[in-house]
Protein backbone atom coordinates (compact mmCIF):
# COMPACT_ATOMS: atom_id res chain seq x y z
CA UNK A 1 0.00 0.00 0.00
CA UNK A 2 1.18 3.60 -0.56
CA UNK A 3 -0.46 6.59 0.57
CA UNK A 4 1.92 9.98 -0.10
CA UNK A 5 2.32 12.66 2.00
CA UNK A 6 1.30 15.50 -0.43
CA UNK A 7 2.57 17.44 -1.84
CA UNK A 8 5.69 15.69 -3.30
CA UNK A 9 8.22 18.19 -3.67
CA UNK A 10 11.37 17.79 -6.27
CA UNK A 11 14.06 20.68 -6.61
CA UNK A 12 11.36 22.53 -8.93
CA UNK A 13 7.98 21.07 -9.07
CA UNK A 14 5.86 19.81 -6.56
CA UNK A 15 3.68 16.51 -7.74
CA UNK A 16 -0.42 16.74 -5.61
CA UNK A 17 -3.30 15.31 -6.47
CA UNK A 18 -5.21 16.23 -9.05
CA UNK A 19 -9.24 19.10 -8.18
CA UNK A 20 -11.89 20.01 -10.15
CA UNK A 21 -10.19 23.45 -10.27
CA UNK A 22 -7.29 21.67 -12.69
CA UNK A 23 -9.65 21.66 -15.55
CA UNK A 24 -8.25 24.22 -17.49
CA UNK A 25 -4.68 23.70 -17.10
CA UNK A 26 -5.55 19.75 -17.67
CA UNK A 27 -7.74 20.73 -21.09
CA UNK A 28 -4.33 22.85 -22.30
CA UNK A 29 -3.04 19.89 -23.04
CA UNK A 30 -4.81 17.34 -23.33
CA UNK A 31 -6.74 19.19 -26.46
CA UNK A 32 -3.51 19.42 -28.36
CA UNK A 33 -3.06 17.31 -31.22
CA UNK A 34 1.09 17.52 -30.81
CA UNK A 35 0.25 15.83 -27.33
CA UNK A 36 -2.11 13.13 -28.04
CA UNK A 37 -0.18 12.10 -31.10
CA UNK A 38 1.35 9.51 -29.78
CA UNK A 39 -1.10 8.24 -26.69
CA UNK A 40 -4.32 5.99 -27.15
CA UNK A 41 -6.75 8.93 -27.18
CA UNK A 42 -6.81 11.97 -29.62
CA UNK A 43 -7.35 15.92 -28.42
CA UNK A 44 -9.78 15.86 -26.27
CA UNK A 45 -12.51 18.57 -25.80
CA UNK A 46 -13.66 20.08 -22.66
CA UNK A 47 -16.31 17.64 -21.48
CA UNK A 48 -13.74 14.76 -22.17
CA UNK A 49 -11.22 16.43 -19.72
CA UNK A 50 -13.36 17.02 -17.75
CA UNK A 51 -14.62 13.29 -16.99
CA UNK A 52 -10.46 12.42 -17.29
CA UNK A 53 -9.87 14.80 -14.42
CA UNK A 54 -12.81 13.21 -12.14
CA UNK A 55 -11.07 10.17 -12.58
CA UNK A 56 -7.32 11.56 -11.96
CA UNK A 57 -8.64 13.09 -9.26
CA UNK A 58 -8.89 9.86 -7.21
CA UNK A 59 -6.25 8.19 -8.15
CA UNK A 60 -4.10 9.21 -4.60
CA UNK A 61 -2.82 6.02 -3.31
CA UNK A 62 -2.22 2.62 -4.55
CA UNK A 63 -4.10 0.04 -2.00
CA UNK A 64 -3.70 -3.34 -4.63
CA UNK A 65 -2.00 -4.32 -7.75
CA UNK A 66 -3.76 -2.15 -10.67
CA UNK A 67 -4.18 0.87 -8.65
CA UNK A 68 -2.40 3.86 -9.62
CA UNK A 69 -1.11 7.41 -8.94
CA UNK A 70 -1.87 10.11 -11.23
CA UNK A 71 -0.45 13.43 -10.03
CA UNK A 72 -0.62 16.76 -11.25
CA UNK A 73 3.02 17.82 -11.90
CA UNK A 74 3.31 21.77 -11.02
CA UNK A 75 6.17 24.33 -10.64
CA UNK A 76 7.16 24.75 -7.04
CA UNK A 77 7.83 29.00 -7.68
CA UNK A 78 4.31 29.72 -9.00
CA UNK A 79 2.11 26.36 -8.60
CA UNK A 80 1.57 26.25 -12.46
CA UNK A 81 -0.22 22.95 -13.36
CA UNK A 82 2.18 21.82 -16.36
CA UNK A 83 1.20 17.90 -16.88
CA UNK A 84 0.86 14.97 -14.89
CA UNK A 85 2.90 12.28 -13.44
CA UNK A 86 1.98 8.01 -13.16
CA UNK A 87 2.82 5.59 -11.24
CA UNK A 88 0.42 2.05 -11.73
CA UNK A 89 1.17 -0.85 -9.44
CA UNK A 90 0.74 -4.04 -12.43
CA UNK A 91 1.57 -6.79 -10.46
CA UNK A 92 2.21 -7.35 -6.93
CA UNK A 93 3.45 -11.05 -6.99
CA UNK A 94 5.60 -9.44 -9.34
CA UNK A 95 6.64 -6.88 -7.55
CA UNK A 96 6.08 -4.51 -10.78
CA UNK A 97 5.28 -1.18 -11.67
CA UNK A 98 4.73 1.34 -14.50
CA UNK A 99 5.36 4.76 -15.11
CA UNK A 100 4.34 7.42 -17.49
CA UNK A 101 3.97 11.02 -18.02
CA UNK A 102 2.68 14.13 -19.93
CA UNK A 103 3.84 17.52 -20.36
CA UNK A 104 2.19 20.51 -21.53
CA UNK A 105 4.76 21.22 -24.48
CA UNK A 106 5.64 24.73 -23.40
CA UNK A 107 7.34 23.02 -20.74
CA UNK A 108 9.18 20.44 -22.41
CA UNK A 109 13.35 20.74 -23.07
CA UNK A 110 13.53 21.84 -19.31
CA UNK A 111 14.08 18.48 -17.62
CA UNK A 112 10.89 18.61 -15.85
CA UNK A 113 9.49 15.30 -17.02
CA UNK A 114 12.79 13.79 -16.03
CA UNK A 115 12.65 15.17 -12.53
CA UNK A 116 8.49 14.13 -12.37
CA UNK A 117 9.18 10.73 -13.70
CA UNK A 118 11.97 9.99 -11.18
CA UNK A 119 9.59 11.03 -8.35
CA UNK A 120 7.60 8.39 -9.35
CA UNK A 121 10.49 5.76 -9.95
CA UNK A 122 11.78 6.63 -5.73
CA UNK A 123 7.48 6.37 -4.75
CA UNK A 124 7.93 2.96 -6.78
CA UNK A 125 11.11 1.75 -5.25
CA UNK A 126 11.19 2.89 -1.72
CA UNK A 127 7.31 3.43 -1.40
CA UNK A 128 6.09 0.14 -2.86
CA UNK A 129 9.43 -1.56 -2.62
CA UNK A 130 8.96 -2.87 -6.19
CA UNK A 131 11.50 -5.21 -7.96
CA UNK A 132 10.96 -3.53 -11.66
CA UNK A 133 9.43 -0.44 -12.86
CA UNK A 134 8.86 0.28 -16.71
CA UNK A 135 7.91 2.73 -19.32
CA UNK A 136 5.98 1.78 -22.23
CA UNK A 137 5.49 4.52 -25.62
CA UNK A 138 4.59 4.73 -28.91
CA UNK A 139 8.26 3.87 -30.32
CA UNK A 140 8.38 7.09 -32.71
CA UNK A 141 8.57 8.78 -29.73
CA UNK A 142 12.38 9.97 -29.07
CA UNK A 143 11.46 12.32 -26.66
CA UNK A 144 9.94 10.26 -24.14
CA UNK A 145 12.76 7.34 -24.94
CA UNK A 146 15.48 10.18 -24.35
CA UNK A 147 13.68 10.87 -20.76
CA UNK A 148 13.75 7.13 -20.04
CA UNK A 149 17.38 6.84 -20.94
CA UNK A 150 18.32 9.80 -18.29
CA UNK A 151 16.79 8.30 -15.66
CA UNK A 152 18.44 5.17 -15.77
CA UNK A 153 16.29 3.06 -17.55
CA UNK A 154 17.33 0.15 -20.61
CA UNK A 155 15.72 -0.25 -23.69
CA UNK A 156 14.57 -3.56 -23.64
CA UNK A 157 12.37 -4.28 -26.42
CA UNK A 158 10.62 -2.89 -29.49
CA UNK A 159 7.50 -4.48 -30.31
CA UNK A 160 7.16 -4.20 -33.99
CA UNK A 161 3.40 -3.16 -34.97
CA UNK A 162 2.05 -4.74 -31.56
CA UNK A 163 -0.99 -2.45 -31.23
CA UNK A 164 -3.80 -0.31 -33.70
CA UNK A 165 -3.95 2.83 -32.61
CA UNK A 166 -5.82 5.69 -34.05
CA UNK A 167 -6.40 3.44 -37.82
CA UNK A 168 -2.36 2.46 -37.61
CA UNK A 169 0.00 0.13 -36.93
CA UNK A 170 2.36 1.10 -33.68
CA UNK A 171 5.26 -0.01 -32.51
CA UNK A 172 5.96 0.01 -28.45
CA UNK A 173 9.09 0.60 -26.77
CA UNK A 174 9.77 -0.92 -23.58
CA UNK A 175 12.16 0.61 -21.00
CA UNK A 176 12.87 -0.66 -17.40
CA UNK A 177 15.21 -0.66 -14.42
CA UNK A 178 15.33 -2.53 -11.22
CA UNK A 179 15.52 -1.16 -8.37
CA UNK A 180 19.26 -2.55 -7.88
CA UNK A 181 20.06 -0.36 -10.80
CA UNK A 182 17.93 2.75 -9.60
CA UNK A 183 20.07 5.54 -7.57
CA UNK A 184 17.89 8.20 -5.86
Amino acid sequence: MLQPAYPITTPRLSLRPFTTDDLDAVHAYESRPDVARYLYWEPRDRDTSREALAKKATRTAIHAEGDALDLAVTLRHNGELIGSALLVWTSETHRQGEIGYILHPDHHGHGYATEAARAMLALGFTGLTLHRITGRLDARNTASARVLAKLGMRHEATLVDNEYVKGEWASEAIYAILETEWTP
